[in-house]
């Protein structure tokens, strides 16, 4: 199956949404979450996560009430790599057979012009740090379906030693196989609840 389901019809028209006032789901088939990190200190590797859930409610007028929460399922991770993956998944990394969910849980949301900047709790192996994302608005319409979507892109740099996330190896020039450096990469694509 490809990233299109099946009856999509992209000459339909759209209506733009002006109002992202209500309740939201994340379309995991239609969303990436992903994130980035330097390897040997020469080169970026990129990863996402392959199953998560989420909602927001978001409140245009009033974005200190909008809520967003996020549920990623550790063991998903995709480097494109299956000797990686299953490093990441060890103790090393996320040990994820002990806590198998990342979640992220807001705690404040404020709006800037067109901007979100969503503030809240993420855990990572049973630690919650503070982390803010702005998210970027990419459009908003009602799809062929009836649905009505919103998009928004986002990022945030964390260090993951921040979560206890310390596994490292020298490398024989100097510097470190893994960087501290993580950036998070949001790519998403919400539908209205009815």
């Amino acid at each position: 199956m490809g990233i299109f389901n099946k009856g999509d019809d992209f000459d339909a028209p759209t209506t733009v949404v002006d109002d992202l006032t209500g309740d939201w789901t994340i379309d995991a088939s239609h969303t990436r979450i992903g994130f980035s990190a330097r390897h040997a200190m020469v080169t970026t590797v990129r990863g996402q996560f392959t199953k998560f859930e989420g909602t927001a409610h978001i409140d245009s007028a009033n974005p200190a009430n909008s809520t967003v929460s996020v549920t990623i399922k550790g063991d998903s991770i995709d480097t494109g790599n299956a000797d990686r993956d299953a490093h990441l998944r060890s103790g090393d990394f996320f040990e994820n057979e002990t806590y198998p969910d990342v979640t992220f849980v807001s705690t404040n949301v404020e709006r800037d012009g067109d901007d979100w900047a969503v503030t809240g709790d993420l855990t990572i192996k049973g630690v919650s740090k503070p982390v803010t994302v702005v998210f970027e608005p990419t459009g908003s319409a009602k799809d062929p379906f009836g649905n009505t979507r919103a998009g928004f892109e986002g990022s945030a740099t964390i260090n993951r030693k921040d979560w206890g996330i310390t596994w490292n190896a020298t490398l024989e020039t100097g510097g470190v196989l893994v960087s501290d450096k993580v950036k998070l990469e949001f790519d998403v694509s919400a539908i209205k609840n009815a």
